[in-house]
């Protein structure tokens, strides 16, 4: 897939979607705070990868608008707010230290 600003642009539509439906649901759910809302984790994850995504963007086109390059900011800003609730990515059992190891099998 080649990384361009539209298909960033639908990423971060997409994302603005899912943030406004999360919302309707916790409310619709009696009100729960979104930090109790068991979605949190995807949005995370989706949060993350549309970050990744907008560095990718900078890197490959240097003459990205303004206005691009502070939406990718501002989404690396809410994510950071985020980022420990993203899956953690898991290392194959031959690449991990003893610690990661342990840590991993709950030793």
């Amino acid at each position: 897939m080649a990384i361009s600003v539209q298909r960033f642009i639908k990423l971060a539509n997409f994302y603005n979607q899912t943030a406004m439906i999360m919302s309707a649901i916790c409310v619709n759910k009696g009100g729960i705070a979104m930090e109790n809302y068991n979605g949190r984790f995807y949005a995370a994850d989706l949060l993350e990868y549309i970050v990744e995504y907008g560095r990718r963007l900078v890197e490959v086109d240097k003459n990205l608008s303004p206005e691009i390059v502070n939406l990718i900011n501002r989404f690396a800003v809410q994510f950071e707010k985020v980022k420990d609730l993203t899956t953690p990515t898991q290392k194959p059992i031959y690449e991990m230290s003893l610690e990661e190891f342990e840590k991993i099998m709950n030793i």
